[in-house]
């Protein structure tokens, strides 16, 4: 069992051609593995980022997907594990796609899914993004075994729902993947507090990996991939632009933190409840 390994994120501006997105992943994954890196994690929608009939036209199986096919292979060949950032999944029987992010293990093999919970239905700077017309919301938190650290699985907007993290690490979690598309209004003040918070809560790494630049026309994305230790301290922030950033991670750091202000043990479960209405959106 490593006490220290190695996390890496790949930050790149995927659009709607999705070989040209591959050629670009393959690019920077390579990369990535080259920094000593024992994962890999790559942004939200990396394959392709359009439209809903975009998202339609690309979307593929998790069994015989080309993307799949070559993250496994990424994966078997670098010996990394890679969490797959997410992808338009296309499921049999099923109007709606998710948003999936897929761990691979050093052998290629799929090793945990995750399908994205929260859905991006809001209005930013006047423009309005409804996921939910391509998209269903997955139904489960999910942790995954990565070098044998455990490995929490979220998605971009996800990070604004404290409850999902807190599952996470109670259920063991070291680690938290938080593959994004943020925009840029959000992304200036949010983003790195969202993850710092989300990082000192629960007392475990955030390593997310971030879309950046103009993916979409007049719709920049925020960039600035992150990887934040237990105690909220930033360890790599990415430039904007394509590219790789890495930084190693220490169990022991984690467990001190944990064990000199033990904020997951003090809680008092028995005192919570659930409000029982829902507020209006």
């Amino acid at each position: 069992m490593p006490d220290r390994i190695r996390v890496a994120c790949v930050q790149m501006t995927s659009r709607a051609d999705k070989a040209a997105n591959l050629e670009t992943a393959e690019r920077l994954v390579a990369q990535a593995a080259a920094t000593g890196a024992d994962i890999v994690v790559l942004p939200e929608k990396w394959n392709a980022i359009g439209d809903a009939a975009v998202y339609h036209a690309t979307a593929e199986p998790l069994d015989g997907g080309e993307s799949v096919a070559a993250m496994s292979g990424w994966a078997r060949t670098h010996g990394i594990t890679l969490v797959g950032g997410s992808i338009a999944e296309r499921r049999d029987g099923r109007e709606k796609l998710s948003n999936t992010s897929i761990v691979f293990d050093s052998d290629g093999e799929i090793v945990a899914t995750y399908r994205k919970i929260h859905l991006f239905d809001v209005e930013v700077g006047g423009v309005i993004y409804r996921e939910s017309e391509a998209e269903e919301p997955g139904g489960e938190a999910v942790l995954a075994e990565a070098e044998d650290w455990k490995l929490g699985l979220s998605v971009c907007y996800d990070v604004r729902f404290p409850e999902l993290y807190r599952i996470l690490a109670l259920e063991g979690a070291h680690i938290v993947t938080v593959p994004a598309h943020f925009t840029t209004p959000t992304g200036k003040d949010h983003w790195q507090v969202l993850l710092r918070a989300r990082a000192i809560e629960n007392q475990l790494y955030v390593v997310a990996a971030a879309q950046v630049g103009e993916t979409l026309p007049g719709k920049p994305a925020y960039g600035r991939s992150l990887i934040v230790d237990p105690w909220g301290l930033v360890l790599a922030q990415a430039p904007d632009e394509q590219t790789v950033i890495s930084a190693e991670l220490d169990r022991d750091h984690l467990e001190e933190i944990r064990a000199k202000l033990p904020s997951l043990a003090n809680r008092q479960a028995n005192a919570y409840r659930w409000p029982a209405p829902v507020l209006p959106g």
